[in-house]
């Protein structure tokens, strides 16, 4: 993680939850393969620091398929194809902004202060959703608890139920929300489409006077 984490790092260490979490976490790994690698379970946190943290984004879990999952929500490491989800994404960042993106690793935008943030951080190669009672939501709703308590204006992104399921945790009246369909294949036309998410996340960082994000990097 960025040392930036390290004092709400401390504070789940703390917590009776997270021994468990992570014995549950260290035993997958070692009786199943597991994505992302272990190296890069918090790469989301790694890449974007908390100061820098101005947009987040939730996801579900990585994705299950091999060398797909680089531990941002999303993202697939770089030169892989990208899964339908991303490809919906991407159609919508171009009829949103013009922009023509085949770059599938989205570090580039966690480097620019976005969170891309799995409610879960591991899975189980080849099932999707398959560490869901490992414990990880706990850890991630407290992310965006801690997220919260930001004074300056932070979007949060919130792409079908299980993401919304933490809108009640944002203090609206500080952040931004930014929700709809998620950009899976089985939702997007009924909503995801045509929402415009990255201007209005960009018209917002301009409106905060923040600095909006480059999307085509």
């Amino acid at each position: 993680m960025n040392t930036e984490w390290n004092e709400f790092y401390k504070q789940e260490q703390a917590k009776p939850y997270f021994s468990e979490l992570f014995t549950r976490v260290k035993a997958a790994y070692k009786t199943s393969t597991v994505y992302p690698q272990a190296e890069n379970i918090f790469n989301a946190y790694k890449l974007c620091g908390f100061n820098d943290c101005k947009v987040v984004i939730i996801g579900q879990d990585p994705y299950h398929g091999y060398n797909q999952a680089n531990g941002l929500c999303f993202s697939v490491s770089s030169g892989v194809a990208a899964p339908p989800s991303l490809v919906n994404i991407f159609k919508e960042l171009q009829t949103d902004l013009g922009i023509n993106r085949t770059e599938t690793d989205l570090s580039s935008w966690a480097k620019q202060g976005m969170l891309l943030l799995n409610r879960v951080l591991t899975v189980k190669a080849g099932t999707a959703y398959s560490h869901n009672e490992l414990g990880w939501q706990e850890f991630t709703l407290n992310t965006v608890r801690y997220i919260n308590q930001k004074e300056r204006p932070v979007v949060f992104v919130l792409w079908g139920r299980k993401a919304q399921e933490l809108k009640s945790s944002i203090d609206t009246a500080v952040h931004f929300i930014v929700e709809s369909e998620h950009p899976s294949p089985l939702s997007a036309s009924r909503g995801f489409f045509g929402s415009k998410p990255f201007s209005r996340i960009n018209d917002y960082l301009s409106g905060t006077g923040q600095e909006p994000i480059d999307f085509s990097k």
